[in-house]
């Protein structure tokens, strides 16, 4: 069976078959016209002088539609459509060229008929019945058993890869799946039950393996089945999104290791790219911090829409080459300028703004780390404050369009240098905005994944020095997204303000903190409390159990983009602000930090706030 097996796989091989059935079936059908008895004389004489003539039209007809494109080892629907096309169209061809061509040759009109449906026959029958050996070749000693989580649309197609490779080593048993009835079967393979009943299917059908096919789920319910799967104490797998598939196609070759982004279970981003080009395109755009996590992702999306020119500002010497090289090789008909520089340094922005003369401007540079800054104010004051007011000064001053502000959820209600410090950043630009004509815009969110100096890291260090890792509290909870999402939501926001707006992107349900740091040790292969310790420090200086996206007193209200709302805030006393900056100033020109924060407090009208209370907890283990 091997040779022949081995010999239907050459195109040639293929020919001959077909070539061998159109005479089978052309004296079949005059045997079925006569009854299934012998044929009379006279028209088997005809049935034979007609035969070169229907064998080299149907011969033609076959190769020029196609036939021969389709593999028998994944024969399907679309094949049989294929060749019951090319059956009819050689089948009429036949009879037209019999019956004009050869007129003393005529053929009865229901031999066509049956010759038509015999073709059908011959030629699909032993391309599925090819299809059905290899496929229950699969099932072999060695093979591991999977059970696929989800009995949708990319389940059913990796079933299907998986039955027709025959080297992956995989063989599909069973569905799981909430939204199928018990029973139901899917390439013959039956759904054993709903995912809650992943444990017991696992014991009870011996499964190796799981497959988690679900590519476009809430972050809640994604959590669940990676939970689910990982109480089986079986290895697991996941697809991506069909959106990030070529072709929408999934396979076996797609699957992949689950990663912490998939716990956020985040939608694709859908955006409104024509408006978002053309406010880009052919535009000198300025990206602040653009060394950073946000702002070198910002760079990325950026030169993908062609500016005219994009000038990336960073201070850090290290981070600007980097991001300069992977963009001039990415984009190498770009023009880039890298710009050395402190968003503090006003004579340096000046000079960038008036060689430039930029339309937008994305400020993406900042202080942040929350403790760190803690002890150290007049640092955070004079770069997130008194640099972001730099920015602003040079932006109305040159006459640039946008100016859009990258803000943070522990602006709101501030218990930290850091959050108050970009509390103050976002009223300087709606206080600039009401005797400007540049917009100025804020886009607030919360944590993102992986950016520098954020837990993601830091657990994964901890982890790979063996631990253990260090959460500060066991309630914590924090909102989190990924860069590249918050960085479309960013260029999203740039074209629907029209100036002086606070947006905050939808960060969907806040996350505990302990309970990523348990989940990067599951898929790190390792296991909470046994192999890895989690030991609790309590809250750090400046740090929250929560954080919070908007103040209690904005108005928070819809926008035509659904992953971004509008913070409705108070005006701004212009008059009260510019005094108490003034006075803040003279602070930091002082030189101390003592007084930074009062100050700091009074100009964003919270004067007198409490640093925050920390949450007594004897640092140990959970």
């Amino acid at each position: 069976m091997q040779w022949i097996t081995k010999g239907l796989r050459n195109r040639w091989a293929v020919v001959a078959h077909d070539l061998v059935m159109i005479p089978l079936a052309w004296f079949g059908a005059y045997w079925l016209r006569f009854n299934l008895d012998s044929v009379p004389p006279l028209f088997m004489d005809q049935a034979v002088r007609n035969l070169p003539l229907v064998w080299a039209v149907q011969g033609l007809v076959f190769w020029n539609t196609g036939l021969y494109r389709g593999i028998w080892r994944f024969a399907s629907v679309p094949d049989l459509r294929r060749i019951a096309t090319a059956v009819v169209a050689g089948t009429a061809g036949s009879a037209l060229a019999i019956f004009l061509v050869m007129r003393l040759a005529h053929a009865p009109r229901s031999v066509f008929v049956l010759d038509g449906l015999l073709l059908v026959v011959f030629l699909g029958a032993p391309r599925f019945l090819y299809r059905a050996f290899k496929d229950r070749s699969l099932y072999r000693d060695g093979d591991k058993r999977a059970l696929i989580v989800g009995a949708g649309r990319a389940g059913e197609m990796l079933a299907r890869d998986l039955l027709r490779d025959t080297d992956i080593g995989y063989r599909p048993v069973a569905f799981v799946d909430d939204d199928r009835r018990r029973g139901e079967e899917i390439h013959g393979l039956p759904v054993v039950g709903s995912c809650q009943d992943i444990p017991a299917v696992v014991n009870r059908f011996q499964i190796d393996i799981l497959f988690i096919a679900v590519t476009e789920s809430k972050g809640s319910v994604m959590r669940r089945l990676i939970e689910l799967c990982e109480s089986s104490n079986r290895p697991f797998r996941i697809l991506p999104d069909l959106r990030n598939v070529v072709d929408g196609q999934v396979s076996i070759r797609e699957l992949r290791e689950v990663n912490i982004e998939d716990l956020l279970g985040r939608e694709p981003v859908m955006l409104e790219w024509q408006q978002i080009d053309q406010s880009v395109r052919g535009k000198v755009v300025v990206v602040t911090g653009a060394g950073g996590s946000i702002g070198s992702e910002l760079c990325r999306q950026i030169a993908r829409l062609a500016p005219r020119t994009l000038v990336l500002f960073e201070r850090g010497e290290y981070n600007l080459y980097a991001i300069e090289l992977e963009l001039r090789q990415r984009h190498p008909d770009l023009h880039i300028v890298p710009a050395l520089g402190d968003v503090g340094d006003a004579h340096v922005v000046d000079r960038t703004f008036t060689a430039h003369r930029p339309d937008i401007v994305f400020h993406a540079a900042a202080y942040k780390h929350v403790p760190l800054l803690e002890g150290q104010g007049r640092a955070a004051v004079r770069n997130n404050v008194f640099g972001t007011m730099v920015l602003v000064d040079a932006a109305d001053r040159h006459g640039c369009g946008t100016f859009l502000l990258i803000s943070t959820d522990k602006a709101v209600n501030p218990s930290n240098i850091m959050g108050a410090t970009k509390r103050a950043a976002e009223i300087v630009c709606q206080e600039r905005q009401m005797r400007s004509k540049t917009r100025f815009l804020t886009v607030r969110f919360g944590n993102v994944l992986g950016s520098a100096g954020s837990v993601i890291p830091l657990f994964r260090q901890q982890i790979a020095a063996g631990g253990p890792v260090t959460v500060t509290h066991p309630e914590i909870t924090r909102y989190f997204m990924t860069i590249p999402e918050a960085c479309t939501l960013i260029l999203q926001a740039s074209v629907i303000g029209g100036g002086g707006e606070i947006f905050v992107l939808d960060m969907g349900e806040p996350i505990r903190i302990r309970y990523l740091a348990e989940q990067l040790i599951l898929l790190s292969g390792k296991r909470p409390d046994e192999d890895i310790d989690i030991v609790y420090t309590g809250l750090r200086p400046g740090e929250k159990l929560y954080e919070e996206l908007f103040y209690a007193d904005e108005q928070l209200l819809p926008t035509r983009h659904p992953k971004i709302r509008l913070a409705q805030a108070g005006s701004v006393d212009a008059a009260s602000f510019e005094a108490q900056l003034a006075v803040l100033s003279a602070r930091c020109e002082e030189g101390p930090d003592e007084g930074i924060r009062e100050d700091l407090l009074a100009l964003i009208g919270q004067p007198g706030a409490p640093p925050v209370a920390v949450v007594p907890l004897v640092s140990g283990k959970r």
